[in-house]
């Protein structure tokens, strides 16, 4: 082989990328980047999705303590660390579904947030150390067991959901039975 083959073959093998080999590359790499850029959409959209839910537990979990606390021989209301005025579903009516309506969703009762809240059994929060505003729709539903004027247990209902609506996902339901 002569040396000026031998010299050809070097200079072709460390030519570079073809043109064609360079279009390629820059296609699957805008492909990944795009791919990845709607992604984050996503993840914002799912990042509030999941603070709204979180700051929904904490509420509802903070009212149905507020809830089991109270005595089942004793006022039918209270007023809780709102100010709000909450009934209990009274003494008088039994094994019947008081307060807010209720539907069952995946198995499971919970509060149905399509009609309007009912008095004495719902209101609106917002938090005063949130600087978006944003404002939460708090119900629940009272069944008690008993007889003769006498409550022997109490099943509360609690759900909330955020007013701008907890869409794709249902509204949080906390669901509990107390016997003293």
């Amino acid at each position: 082989m002569s040396k000026r083959n031998a010299h050809n073959r070097k200079q072709r093998a460390q030519r570079g990328f073809t043109l064609i080999e360079l279009l390629i590359a820059v296609v699957v790499l805008v492909v990944g980047v795009v791919a990845v850029a709607q992604l984050i959409p996503a993840a914002m959209f799912l990042n509030a999705r999941n603070r709204a839910d979180s700051t929904s537990l904490v509420f509802a979990q903070r009212e149905m303590d507020q809830f089991v606390n109270q005595p089942l021989t004793g006022p039918i209301t209270f007023t809780d660390q709102q100010g709000n005025l909450c009934n209990l579903g009274g003494n008088t009516v039994f094994n019947t579904v008081v307060g807010s309506p209720v539907t069952t969703f995946a198995g499971h009762v919970a509060i149905n947030f399509s009609g309007g809240q009912v008095a004495g059994y719902s209101y609106y929060y917002t938090d005063p150390t949130d600087t978006s505003g944003t404002s939460y729709d708090v119900r629940w539903a009272v069944i008690n067991t008993g007889a003769a004027g006498q409550v022997y247990s109490r099943r509360f209902i609690l759900g909330v959901q955020k007013r701008a609506g907890d869409t794709p996902l249902p509204p949080i339901t906390l669901d509990t039975t107390v016997e003293r």
